[in-house]
């Protein structure tokens, strides 16, 4: 007797073919906690863009494509993983980590394939809102947005001079963090993170272009 797989589909009981198995086994490592995902914050074409001379193993993306880790990176800085239905290399510095664990929410991420950028153009202005963080999270209807992008982690616990660090945003580096005004008297600006506000120190984030 031919043991078969089967699955319930909206259609009802069907058999599985080849192709589902194979889809099958490439999901479940999404659920194994040393894999992770991360989103590419810049364009990458290792052919123009790779310091190595052989880039046959190195995978190009698209800013914004979301990409499937296997463990660590290694001494060169570069992680293995998979993108688009393609295995190679991709250097950390273009990538930042995706804060979900979930198999589900991994499976469901991965299977959406790029992660939406924020909307709002250049330029654009912010609504009148008040956190409930604190006052200095109220941001004025003219004030000017721009997106910036976190180039240390920081930990206000750790890193912090200030005493009131519940004002300010822990990050790490790879954050996109959307920016609200003027750098105020002490170096730090307002900024967003993950639809958290607080304050952002302005020698941990560098300007990150729109376009």
């Amino acid at each position: 007797m031919i043991g078969l797989d089967v699955y319930l589909s909206p259609d009802g009981i069907r058999v599985a073919t080849p192709e589902d198995i194979l889809r099958w086994e490439k999901e479940k490592d999404l659920y194994d906690p040393n894999v992770r995902l991360f989103v590419a914050l810049f364009p990458y074409n290792p052919s123009l863009m790779s310091p190595n001379p052989d880039t046959s193993e190195e995978l190009p993306f698209e800013r914004g494509q979301i990409i499937k880790v296997y463990g660590d990176k290694d001494t060169d800085g570069f992680y293995h993983g998979e993108c688009a239905g393609r295995y190679g290399y991709i250097p950390s510095n273009m990538v930042s980590e995706i804060p979900v664990y979930d198999g589900d929410q991994k499976l469901e991420l991965f299977q959406q394939g790029f992660l939406p950028e924020a909307s709002s153009p250049p330029e654009s202005r912010a609504p009148s809102a008040c956190s409930a963080r604190s006052e200095a999270s109220c941001i004025p209807d003219d004030v000017v947005v721009r997106r910036m992008v976190a180039i240390f982690d920081y930990d206000p616990w750790e890193s912090s001079p200030n005493t009131d660090i519940e004002d300010e945003l822990p990050f790490r580096a790879g954050d996109i963090i959307y920016v609200f005004g003027d750098m105020d008297g002490d170096g730090f600006y307002l900024g967003d993170l993950h639809g958290y506000r607080g304050l952002v120190p302005s020698n941990y984030v560098e300007p990150l272009p729109w376009n």
